[in-house]
């Protein structure tokens, strides 16, 4: 028998690994398949949250969102308008709207609310299953949301996330919707804002963007205005401004080793006010007052590249370059910030959902980058966090891996754009959005207005 021949048993093998491979791919083209996970996904959610809310209860931070409502509810007290507020103004709805029926069923409602946001999000990301090209990304938004599961259905995180899905899916289609989407989006949390600044720099229809976003600020500004919160309005930056520097943050990884050796005055202490925990130490008070403009200062940096690529572009690659672009902007957010909270891992996820729909494998890298990094802040918090709290080194080298991770992704997307804006626009690659709009076909149910 020549040496190259295979046996029996090889083949046998080999047709059952390409079935497997066929079954397999198959089974992710499924609509029927994707919709059962759906469900299935969040009725294991349901059941994990039943206890509490048999006993009219609440976890993650829906305590304090819980505590919120209620003094709106009980006594016509509004954080944000009567009072400053860590969160900006258009937060109250998400947090006030789950007390309608009451203290008792708050975790229900808020959970009703936040499957039927991600089922949203997957019917706009797959052309309400027409688009079997989103297939892999809608289940890859799934498996991110089953491995981020503890803040994803206990954080603003939760709804600001689909709300960021829906408006990249629709910004080259309706882009007087989706930047109204955004700008709201950026009412509840400022993290989207990072998608609409690269929107406003990379897209051909900046003006309509801008103009759709600033009225919708304006109008919820306006609201809160008049309802007496002009004083209040703003007060989210000036508090997000004064914290220290939080436990898991990438800059606050430094303190959190100094105390893990002992080093004198450095420490991990609790924040009561905000329930959080933080670091110090030596050296920490430059980085409490700059910080924020280190933050700053990265991101005009970023959005300058952004502008360089699209002008040396002239138009070609736009999608590539947008989402390119909002991810950067994203990372620098986590990677510059104070806090570094785990939820924020979902600011960075609806961003790589749409690039793995409209890039396919071109956006591999960042995809795997940010399932490991999503099942690492998983791992240390809630997992490990009290053996984190103990300074435990193991721990902390789970933290530090992840937030390395972070700033090889950051790394990623400005090597990304800085190469899209040295080639040549000739050598640009079409997306499949590109190619659906060459065709005709958008992806999307109806064309923009």
């Amino acid at each position: 028998m020549p040496a190259t021949a295979l046996r029996p048993a090889d083949l046998l093998s080999s047709a059952r690994g390409i079935r497997w491979r066929m079954c397999t791919r198959r089974l992710l083209r499924s609509r029927r398949a994707l919709v059962i996970a759906f469900v299935a996904l969040h009725l294991a959610f349901l059941a994990w949250l039943l206890p509490l809310m048999l006993a009219g209860s609440v976890a993650g931070d829906l305590p304090l969102y819980r505590q919120w409502a209620m003094h709106v509810i009980d006594h016509g007290v509004w954080v944000g308008i009567d009072s400053d507020w860590v969160y900006p103004v258009g937060a109250l709805a998400p947090v006030v709207l789950p007390a309608i029926f009451g203290a008792g069923a708050y975790q229900l409602v808020w959970f009703l609310l936040l499957t039927a946001a991600n089922g949203v999000s997957l019917w706009v990301l797959t052309d309400a299953g027409r688009r079997r090209s989103a297939y892999p990304a809608a289940w890859w938004w799934l498996g991110t949301l089953l491995l981020l599961s503890p803040v994803a259905l206990l954080r603003l995180e939760g709804f600001t996330g689909p709300m960021v899905i829906v408006a990249l899916v629709l910004l080259g289609t309706r882009p007087r919707f989706a930047a109204a989407l955004l700008a709201a989006a950026a009412w509840i949390k400022v993290w989207p804002a990072a998608v609409l600044l690269a929107a406003v720099i990379s897209s051909g229809r900046r003006r309509v963007i801008a103009l759709s976003a600033a009225l919708t600020s304006f109008a919820i500004i306006a609201i809160a205005v008049a309802a007496g919160g002009l004083w209040h309005v703003t007060s989210f930056l000036t508090t997000q401004g004064s914290r220290h520097l939080q436990l898991e943050s990438v800059l606050g990884t430094p303190w959190l080793w100094m105390a893990i050796v002992h080093v004198p005055g450095a420490e991990v202490y609790q924040d009561w006010a905000l329930e959080t925990r933080e670091v110090s130490g030596p050296g920490d008070i430059w980085i409490m007052e700059n910080g924020t403009g280190v933050m700053l200062a990265a991101v005009a940096v970023i959005a300058i590249l952004i502008g360089w690529a699209h002008r040396r572009r002239g138009g070609a690659d736009a999608s590539r370059l947008l989402l390119t672009g909002a991810l950067a902007l994203a990372t620098a957010f986590i990677v510059f910030d104070k806090v570094g909270s785990p939820q924020y891992m979902l600011w960075l996820a609806p961003i790589v959902v749409v690039g793995i729909s409209q890039l396919g494998r071109a956006w591999r890298a960042p995809a795997i980058l940010l399932t490991v990094i999503a099942a690492a802040t998983t791992l240390v918090f809630p997992l490990f966090y009290l053996e984190l709290i103990d300074l435990n080194p193991w721990a902390a080298s789970v933290l530090g891996v992840r937030n390395l991770l972070l700033v090889v992704l950051l790394g990623w997307t400005v090597h990304e754009l800085w190469r899209l804006g040295r080639d040549d626009a000739t050598d640009a690659v079409p997306t499949r959005t590109d190619a659906a709009r060459a065709t005709g076909s958008t992806g999307a149910s109806t064309p923009s207005p």
